[in-house]
């Protein structure tokens, strides 16, 4: 085995979130989260750990459908591991949006994150992720669908506790 195969992961992190907004997209209440939109998708890519997001030609996923419910976008991305995922998530642009998410999107009851393990180089569509997430809202967290709260290794069923800031009220 050569060291850069070595190196190389088996397993990269899929994340996939979904939001229920509040108001049209396009609707002055909104202009603040897409005004985020490219440059928070810009701190993603050069984030320690990122792989990879889904996008349509605008540049981001808000056009993309979900469940057939044009109220929901589709946020899906491809990361090294759980800690630069959660790296990214939790500082910068990123978190001032976490911080202002009530403003913009309608807080639900079932799950809207889920994780999942998937072989390094695929890249998962938005039915894969729709199926991870109903898994996740019909069973719990598994290593088919987890959490970060309770995340499962890209190769075993033990679960790994991860802490969460509780500030930032993630129910997931």
């Amino acid at each position: 085995m050569t060291d850069a195969a070595a190196a190389s992961p088996a397993f990269e992190l899929a994340q996939v979130n979904i939001s229920r907004l509040k108001f049209p997209l396009d609707s002055p209440q909104l202009k603040d989260f897409v005004d985020a939109l490219d440059p928070v998708n810009a701190d993603a890519e050069a984030a320690d750990g990122y792989v990879w997001r889904l996008q349509s030609e605008e540049g981001n996923a808000t056009d993309v459908p979900v469940f057939g419910d044009d109220w929901l976008i589709v946020n899906l991305t491809m990361w090294r591991d759980a800690n630069a995922l959660t790296a990214f998530m939790y500082q910068g642009r990123h978190r001032e949006m976490l911080a202002r998410r009530r403003e913009w999107f309608d807080r639900v009851q079932e799950a809207m994150t889920a994780l999942w393990w998937v072989p390094a180089g695929h890249r998962p569509t938005v039915a894969e992720a729709e199926a991870r997430l109903l898994h996740l809202r019909a069973h719990g967290p598994t290593p088919y669908a987890f959490t970060l709260r309770t995340s499962f290794p890209a190769q075993g069923a033990e679960p790994v506790a991860f802490e969460v800031p509780e500030d930032l009220g993630c129910s997931v």
